[in-house]
Order: structure tokens, then sequence, then C-alpha cells
């Protein structure tokens, strides 16, 4: 078996060449994407929630597909039930998630960062 790595992450599969190497996030909220950059902004967000955040949009832009999310159990990345069956959830830590949706398919596939969720 071959094993590739991409920043801290290890598939199991080599990634076909001519793949799109990372998933491209789009944000629903520009204060998301502030959440990300601004190393001032906090969104009202707790400190430690921030930094699950800015730790989450790191391994979302380096995985070449959502089989990466699947694969690291720590993320509990699953999917939404109901109304919300096009989304998924991803771990921030025990209380907070982030929302995502996946969009387009193959090498064009991006990520929408819908929102951070507060599950208690």
């Amino acid at each position: 078996m071959e094993i590739t790595k991409i920043g801290n992450i290890l598939l199991d599969k080599a990634i076909p060449s001519g793949y799109n190497r990372c998933m491209e996030p789009i944000f629903q909220d520009k204060s998301l994407d502030r959440l990300e950059t601004d190393r001032n902004f906090d969104g009202g967000y707790p400190s430690e929630v921030v930094k699950a955040f800015r730790k989450r949009m790191q391994q979302i832009r380096a995985a070449p597909d959502e089989r990466v999310f699947n694969s690291q159990r720590s993320l509990r990345f699953e999917r939404l039930a109901g109304r919300r069956k096009h989304q998924y959830s991803m771990r921030l830590n025990d209380q907070w998630r982030l929302i995502l949706e996946l969009r387009g398919s193959g090498s064009d596939k991006k990520v929408a960062i819908i929102g951070i969720e507060d599950y208690h």
C-alpha cells in the first residue's frame, strides 16, 4: 500500500496525477473568513474555539477530498440529519462544531464553511 502525506495528514492511497491537491473553502459568512485570517478578530467565540477553527481550516485546505476527514476519527466528521442532510459537522471541541457543505464533484469539489454552532 502506498502512503501519501499532505501536511500532517496521511492518506492510504496515492493521489492521481493532475488531481486537485486541496479542497478550496468558500465562506458563507465573511466573518468566518476574517476569523481565519485576522489574528485580532475572535468573532465573539472563546479563544479555544477560534484556535480549533483555524487548525481545522488548515486541515481542510490541505485535504484532497472529504475522505481525509472520515479517516481521522477525532474530527467526528458526520452528515447531519433531516432538513440539514446536505450538511456535515466537524468537531472543534466537546461543545462546538464547524458546519460544512460539500459542493461540486471530483477535482472541482469545494467546501462551503457555513458556521460554527454550540451543540450544548
